[in-house]
């Protein structure tokens, strides 16, 4: 209890959140007065990502290791896989159908009567070779690394969950001989959230070098006639995150307000880097101090950057309506299913590479030729402000699921998470803070159910 007074009494301008605000908003004011400087700071946004980037590997694989391993009974562990597919299925699918159906009522892109050999190309050939390069099959293949150390050293999610999943089931089926091998797994779990909150007080740099390269490369004025669009997009993840993961959440006994007040570091620093990775390890480790159990989190939140990507299926489908509406195409009710179903495989199939979301849509409309490529380019000088937005939607979307999935294997404990979301239970230390203090994700573990 002394520390949680310490830690309320922690003055407002130690406080992460509040630094990363500073940082995004000085940022933007280094990006608009000097925008050679603002792309020159690009460097410290990059350097944030790598250095979270370098902890992700280690973090997914100590935690799903030691969550599924700490399982007796791996049928349970099977039917969470399947139910947190499903889910993220059903809620994939209501993306592309809010994205599809704003679409057709706002058309953003009506009266932009842009002509497609007209339009510069070059820059939107790369984005199709990537796309070319990153199709179902190769997704598939590309779960199974060549090596257990490859999965961790390329920095790619689902190769690592692969490797751990598959680690944690024969450590669990070793019973009492397992055990030290358990403990050791468990301490490095720890080990490396402390690394973690470490490196997380980087995180106002990262977000003002971010943010003033972005203002600086783009600026304000790029938006011009494509504002209409990122109004819309966002918009259109409001709707979905505030109709659709409200009324999951209202479902699910917890207010979203109030979590997302909760995890309002993770979101400013999604914000601020443009990337949801940046957030994970402290995602994670918010959850399990929230009440979900170690297990939930380390299986749920990984593949659900992958395949409960909501933001990313929003954008696909709102944005291909969009390069048709510019380029004055009436898609009839088939193509627009033929974008639909297409979306569905893309939007997985490009996940875990740079630029994903302009790479899986560039994916969707080569199979879908009723809409020309060409026009891709009308939207890859503003993809930057609407990545963002993908990845705010994403991080909620796979937040909002490790809350369901934890409440419907009962392995959450309700108490402890009323309690943490009215500010009664405050975190052991904030992020970025004491890394000498006793980790939150060690009370979360001897604490749910």
């Amino acid at each position: 209890m002394q520390r949680a007074n310490q830690a309320q009494a922690k003055p407002l301008y130690k406080s992460l959140y509040v630094q990363v605000i500073a940082g995004i908003l000085l940022g933007v004011a280094v990006g608009c007065a000097a925008p050679t400087l603002g792309v020159d700071m690009k460097p410290l946004g990059d350097a944030f990502i790598k250095m979270i980037k370098m902890a992700i590997g280690l973090v997914i694989f100590c935690t799903v290791v030691a969550g599924i391993s700490g399982m007796s009974d791996m049928k349970r562990m099977g039917r969470l896989g399947g139910k947190a597919l499903l889910y993220f299925e059903v809620l994939s699918t209501l993306a592309l159908v809010i994205g599809v159906v704003v679409g057709n009522l706002v058309r953003p892109g009506a009266g932009m009567n842009a002509d497609p050999s007209k339009l510069d190309t070059g820059a939107v050939a790369k984005y199709a070779g990537a796309a070319q390069e990153h199709g179902t099959v190769d997704f598939l293949l590309n779960l199974i690394p060549n090596t257990v150390f490859d999965a961790l050293t390329k920095g790619e999610i689902l190769p690592v969950v692969f490797v751990a999943v598959l680690f944690g089931i024969v450590l669990a089926k070793m019973g009492e001989r397992g055990r030290p091998l358990r403990d050791l797994v468990d301490a490095a779990s720890h080990w490396i959230f402390g690394v973690v909150n470490v490196l997380m007080r980087f995180a106002p740099f990262g977000a003002f070098g971010a943010m003033a390269y972005t203002i600086g490369k783009f600026g304000l004025g790029s938006l011009g006639q494509l504002i209409g669009l990122i109004g819309t997009f966002y918009l259109t993840g409001a709707i979905f995150v505030f109709g659709v993961l409200g009324i999951v959440s209202i479902w699910a006994g917890f207010s979203l307000f109030k979590l997302l007040r909760y995890l309002k570091e993770e979101l400013l620093i999604t914000l601020g880097a443009s990337s949801s990775d940046a957030a994970l390890p402290s995602l994670m480790e918010k959850l399990e101090h929230l009440g979900c159990s170690k297990s939930v989190v380390g299986l749920v939140v990984p593949t659900g950057y992958i395949f409960n990507a909501d933001g990313t299926c929003i954008y696909m489908t709102l944005a291909a309506l969009f390069v048709a509406q510019a380029t004055n195409i009436d898609l009839t009710l088939t193509q627009q299913l033929a974008i639909f179903g297409v979306s569905l495989l893309t939007s997985k199939g490009a996940s875990g590479i740079t630029g994903a979301g302009f790479i899986a849509l560039v994916g969707t409309l080569s199979v879908v030729p009723a809409i020309p490529l060409a026009g891709m380019a009308l939207i890859l000088g503003i993809d930057r402000f609407m990545s963002e937005g993908r990845a705010i939607v994403n991080i909620i979307g796979n937040a909002v699921a490790a809350v369901v999935m934890a409440k419907m294997e009962g392995e959450l404990d309700m108490a402890r998470m009323r309690d943490v979301l009215d500010g009664r239970l405050v975190e052991d230390y904030p992020v970025g803070g004491d890394v000498d203090a006793v980790p939150r994700a060690t009370l979360a573990a001897n604490t749910t159910t």
